[in-house]
């Protein structure tokens, strides 16, 4: 697949199943959905859904798809499968297909997802979805799968998460701010009569410490990141044979 994201989860395997698969928390945590609704199937067939996903900043596409998961493997491993469209002509992806895998440890659950779509536009889109559409919704799936697990391991709601993200951005920012005014207060070292010489050198040395600190410091505990996932796979991971499946569908003749 094109896009990979893995996270571990300290969680029960039924409890990560329901709230990566109920329409409702879905879009709580994942920023990538602002809605999802099941359409009517019958009993044991892939779901219809219809959804909205939208992309950070301004950017939504809206669509129709199929899903279906496997909740009982021999493996004791759980897959779920989906293959989606969208027919807007304004829309920046034409289809695509993915899967999530839940590999149950010891220690919790192993949650990954791989998938991949056909950008519309032809030069011009391919060229804007490899500079910008793609690396977007790369990272938003990756602080998603961030922010669940803060939900599920800490009890810090996705609101909360969101919260707790933005504020840490503007203490950030701020911060940044101040380094900058503070380059242009240089005069001041002569308060500091005989010490001039040596706060003008230190003050830089300061400001540029602070400047890294705003920059480069490991984001809180508390606040969802995501370079605590994982964006390519340590082993050889192969996609589940539902979603080949799910594909053969969508591509047989009506």
């Amino acid at each position: 697949m094109g896009l990979y994201t893995e996270t571990h989860i300290r969680a029960d395997l039924d409890r990560l199943w329901a709230h990566t698969q109920d329409p409702v928390l879905h879009r709580r945590w994942y920023l990538l959905v602002a809605e999802l609704h099941h359409l009517p199937s019958a009993p044991g067939e892939p779901r219809p859904f219809r959804f909205t996903a939208r992309l950070p900043p301004f950017l939504t596409l809206c669509g129709t798809g199929v899903s279906a998961g496997e909740k009982e493997r021999p493996d004791g491993t759980r897959a779920s499968a989906l293959c989606f469209s969208s027919t807007h002509p304004l829309g920046l992806i034409a289809e695509g297909s993915g899967y999530w895998r839940y590999v149950p440890d010891d220690r919790g659950v192993r949650f990954l997802t791989g998938y991949d779509y056909r950008p519309r536009g032809g030069a011009l889109g391919a060229t804007a979805d490899r500079l910008l559409v793609r690396p977007l919704f790369d990272w938003a799936t990756a602080w998603s799968f961030d922010r669940l697990r803060l939900w599920l391991e800490r009890g810090i709601t996705p609101e909360r998460a969101l919260c707790n993200w933005l504020a840490e951005i503007a203490v950030r920012l701020l911060l940044l701010t101040a380094c900058l005014g503070g380059l242009r207060l240089e005069r001041l070292t002569r308060l500091f009569g005989s010490f001039a010489a040596a706060m003008a050198y230190l003050c830089p040395v300061l400001l540029l410490a602070a400047v890294c600190l705003a920059l480069f410091k490991s984001p809180l505990a508390c606040t969802p990141a995501a370079r605590r996932c994982l964006r390519a796979p340590a082993t050889r991971i192969r996609a589940p044979r539902l979603l080949r499946t799910l594909q053969q569908r969508r591509e047989a003749p009506a």
